[in-house]
């Protein structure tokens, strides 16, 4: 895979990180890494608390998009003549697209009350079941967020998107799950095979991208201010110690819950979707979460460093925590063996669960890989292909789509993607985490 990740600037940027002031360890990279804003996606850094950064560079525009897996009690012949009209419901109680609105409108106070509690807010509304929230990362909230210090712009652009899709790489799959590779794993996570589930990936909307947007701003003359000599400007950053730094955080925070109360409510919906057209109710069908873990984000984790704990501020963009059985993170029901992986394919191709390991505590900061990759841009693959085109070669395969937008379909083909096969192969060889399950889809609806 090393001559797919050297066509691009990636490597560069992975060297730019390890620059960076306070870094603990290594610049790190995944084996889906690729070219993004300033660092590169698929990457992971350390800093230290007191002497080190906080880049928004290295955590990426969307806050905590991230992936969420939702296991059933149906086996893939109960849904068969059902997949069409799930997919439309899909397609009509969860808005997909640029811009997209949702049926929710936050009023007065919500989402300062959303961005503080994230994924429990939706619960307490109605939006899903309490055990729900022992299955998302962090319980659903991570603590630290002041809704207060983010901007009217920001607040404005997400008001009207909770329980919405999005656009780009987002989408809702229903698949069947292909193979089993560890049996003892795969029944903890509630996973069989022939077994229907719904994968989801989305994140945290207009709102992050607007807070992302307006910290660059900020970074910029904070990097000025405390001296920081930048490789690259796009990595432009504060000490986390700074006000600048620590207002950043905060306000990550509040994207970071926002996400994961969209993912709650997007859950609630797909819930309702199954109960209309299956007639019966979500706690009949066994529609349970299996997990919820974001792919960019920053969090202040514990590790051991010249055989002393730490803490240490790490930077995750486009790459997943991978934490190994009994960490306390992990949530109790998974302790005994492991956090859930969730490894999306692109449309066409597989998808993987994996499960964290000790190795990757030593080595990565507890650190995987989130997806595929991309191998080309998303203006190579429009050019190549037409989105009804890769609409037609998916129904071929059996795998039907909801989308409103072809443009989006073409830039997002499968062949823009690394083989999630081979990235998986490599994490498993690697020990970052090892194959629990290989999903394979059956309907998508493509942001």
């Amino acid at each position: 895979m090393i001559s797919k990740i050297l066509a691009d600037k990636a490597i560069e940027q992975v060297a730019n990180v390890a620059t960076l002031p306070g870094i603990v360890g290594h610049s790190l990279a995944m084996p889906d890494c690729h070219w993004g804003y300033g660092a590169c996606i698929g990457g992971a850094a350390a800093t230290d608390l007191k002497e080190g950064i906080i880049s928004p560079g290295l955590i990426g525009y969307d806050i905590s998009c991230g992936m969420r897996l939702i296991r059933s009690d149906l086996k893939a012949d109960e849904v068969k003549e059902h997949l069409g009209k799930l997919l439309d419901r899909f397609f009509q109680n969860i808005p997909s697209g640029v811009g997209s609105t949702g049926k929710i409108r936050l009023k007065g106070n919500q989402m300062g009350q959303v961005s503080a509690q994230g994924a429990q807010w939706a619960v307490e509304q109605g939006y899903g079941w309490s055990e729900d929230i022992g299955a998302v990362e962090d319980k659903g909230r991570l603590e630290g967020a002041d809704p207060d210090i983010v901007s009217s712009r920001a607040i404005e652009r997400g008001r009207e998107q909770l329980g919405t899709l999005g656009s780009g790489n987002h989408f809702l799959e229903i698949q069947r799950v292909e193979e089993i590779f560890d049996p003892g794993v795969a029944d903890v996570f509630g996973l069989f095979k022939g077994q229907i589930v719904v994968m989801m990936h989305t994140g945290s909307r207009g709102y992050g991208y607007q807070i992302c947007d307006d910290y660059l701003q900020i970074m910029q003359k904070a990097s000025q201010k405390y001296g920081i000599s930048l490789p690259d400007r796009q990595l432009c950053c504060a000490p986390l110690a700074s006000p600048e730094g620590k207002n950043y955080f905060a306000a990550m925070a509040a994207a970071a819950n926002f996400a994961r109360a969209n993912r709650q409510v997007i859950t609630h919906w797909i819930r309702e979707s199954f109960a209309d057209v299956l007639g019966k109710n979500a706690r009949e069908l066994g529609l349970g979460v299996v997990y919820d873990v974001c792919h960019n984000i920053g969090k202040i984790e514990e590790y051991e460093i010249a055989g002393k704990k730490t803490r240490l501020f790490v930077h995750r963009k486009g790459a997943t925590r991978a934490f190994p059985a009994g960490h306390p993170d992990v949530p109790e029901k998974y302790r005994n063996v492991g956090q859930p992986v969730l490894v999306p394919g692109s449309m066409g191709t597989c998808s993987y669960v994996l499960v964290g390991t000790e190795t990757a505590l030593k080595e990565t900061f507890g650190t995987a890989c989130h997806g595929a990759g991309r191998a080309m841009s998303r203006t190579q693959a429009s050019k190549r292909t037409s989105g009804r085109q890769v609409q037609d070669e998916l129904k071929q395969q059996g795998i039907s789509v909801r989308t409103d937008s072809y443009k989006g379909l073409a830039e997002e083909a499968p062949f823009a993607y690394k083989d999630v096969s081979e990235v998986v192969e490599v994490c498993d060889q690697a020990g970052l985490a090892k194959k629990v399950a290989r999903l394979k889809p059956l309907g998508v609806v493509k942001g």
